[in-house]
């Protein structure tokens, strides 16, 4: 009887091997070798971050961005050749999910971002990739002034922070394939 549970036992681990093996096969390590056998951090440091298209009083969310993605792309500091150019339309909202109803003031904000992303050639004849990618960041906010518009400011860094490794990654994913 025990050397039946056993077998059934070596039986089903086997077979998870056996699937898992043939899965690996599907998979393709995002920072490993691509397919033209170039570095993917040569890849992504080739890649030109243009000013972010933001709207009116959004500019310093579009500065923290982009910044973000340029030391995110390519953080080595040295030059290198341009093959593509990372074009950019973000927006900001900020919402209130929670206000005190002794003061009728928001105690908590949100700042909900959304940023288009295209990549294209260098000329801009031909899209590689192009996607959206949204995030938000929560802050508490304060009765002193100061303190409220600094707590934003650090939730527009951190939500810079996220969308930039989100548009990295999905770039990276594709221009990995990219032979």
């Amino acid at each position: 009887m025990a050397s039946v549970g056993r077998l059934s036992r070596l039986g089903r681990i086997g077979a998870v091997a056996l699937l898992s093996l043939n899965l690996s096969a599907c998979f393709r390590p995002l920072y490993g070798p691509t397919a033209s056998g170039e570095p993917l951090g040569a890849i992504l440091a080739s890649i030109q971050v243009d000013d972010i298209a933001m709207a009116k009083d959004q500019e310093r969310i579009g500065h923290y961005l982009r910044s973000e993605l340029i030391f995110d792309l390519d953080g080595s500091g040295q030059p290198s050749p341009k093959r593509y150019k990372l074009k950019l339309q973000g927006s900001e909202s900020v919402q209130t999910p929670i206000v005190s109803t002794q003061t009728g003031r928001a105690e908590a904000g949100t700042i909900v971002g959304t940023v288009k992303f295209s990549l294209e050639n260098l000329d801009g004849t031909k899209i590689i990739t192009e996607g959206v990618a949204t995030s938000t960041a929560t802050y508490d906010r304060s009765v002193q002034r100061f303190a409220s518009l600094r707590a934003a400011r650090d939730a527009e860094i951190r939500l810079a922070k996220v969308l930039a490794e989100q548009i990295k990654t999905r770039i990276a994913s594709v221009l990995v394939t990219k032979p």
